[in-house]
C-alpha cells in the first residue's frame, strides 16, 4: 500500500505529514501505525525528527502525532501538497 506524505523544514525542524489513519482508529493502533511509517520513510532517506499522520474524521481533517506537531498544523491548516509517497509491506 502506497501512502502519500509531506516532507517538510520550518523552524530547524524535520517532519512528515503522513496522509493515513489506522484501520481500528484507535489512538494504539495510530500509534504503531505512525511509528512504521515513520520507520520506512527514514529507511527510504528521509530525515524526520518528528511526525504526524493526517486524515478526515466526522468531515474534519485531524492530525495525530507529536503533540507540539499537531499544534502547529492545525494552526496553519495542515499541509498544502504531498511531497512523496512510502510503500507499506
Amino acid at each position: 500500500m502506497q501512502i502519500r506524505l509531506a516532507h517538510l523544514r520550518d523552524q530547524g525542524i524535520d517532519f512528515a505529514v503522513f496522509d493515513a489513519d489506522a484501520v481500528a482508529r484507535t489512538s494504539s493502533a495510530r500509534s504503531a501505525l505512525l511509528a512504521q511509517l515513520t520507520q520506512v520513510a527514514r529507511q527510504s532517506g528521509l530525515r524526520i525528527q518528528k511526525s504526524a499522520l493526517a486524515f478526515v474524521e466526522n468531515g474534519q481533517v485531524t492530525f495525530y502525532g507529536a503533540p507540539d506537531l499537531v499544534d502547529y498544523l492545525a494552526s496553519i491548516g495542515g499541509v498544502s501538497m504531498w511531497t512523496h509517497t512510502v510503500t507499506l509491506p
